[in-house]
């Protein structure tokens, strides 16, 4: 079954440390990766960049509307996902606890939800 972990952290956190922590924890989540990949449970995932360069679209009324920033004010800002393939919540749970910014942010563990295949009806063929 697949999982996403999505990496939350407060950004105050990541600005106070200095270069050197921030190589030392971006090289522990490398390392974290290869393991993953190594065992079977890594499928994908991506670091991003800081809340500051987000811009959010709505369409409402078939109107576009475009904002700087997050869609939410939060203390801790979304940073990164973690698509992982794991046998049930459980196992899901554990390998979230070994993303190194547990240590500092929050780890959501969600199951990811299959859409369905595209319904054809109607096509021509």
């Amino acid at each position: 079954m697949q999982y996403a972990a999505l990496v939350y952290y407060q950004q105050s956190l990541i600005d106070a440390m200095t270069e050197s922590q921030w190589h030392d924890l971006n090289q522990e989540c490398v390392a974290g990766v290869a393991r993953l990949t190594q065992e079977g449970h890594f499928l994908g995932g991506q670091a991003l960049q800081p809340v500051a360069t987000a811009t959010s679209v709505r369409v409402r009324d078939g109107e576009t509307l475009i904002s700087d920033g997050p869609f939410a004010e939060t203390k801790e800002q979304l940073a990164g996902f973690y698509l992982l393939e794991a046998r049930d919540l459980d196992e899901a749970l554990r390998l979230a606890s070994r993303i190194p910014p547990a240590r500092f942010g929050t780890i959501e563990v969600r199951p990811v939800r299959q859409l369905p295949p595209l319904d054809n009806q109607g096509d021509d063929g």
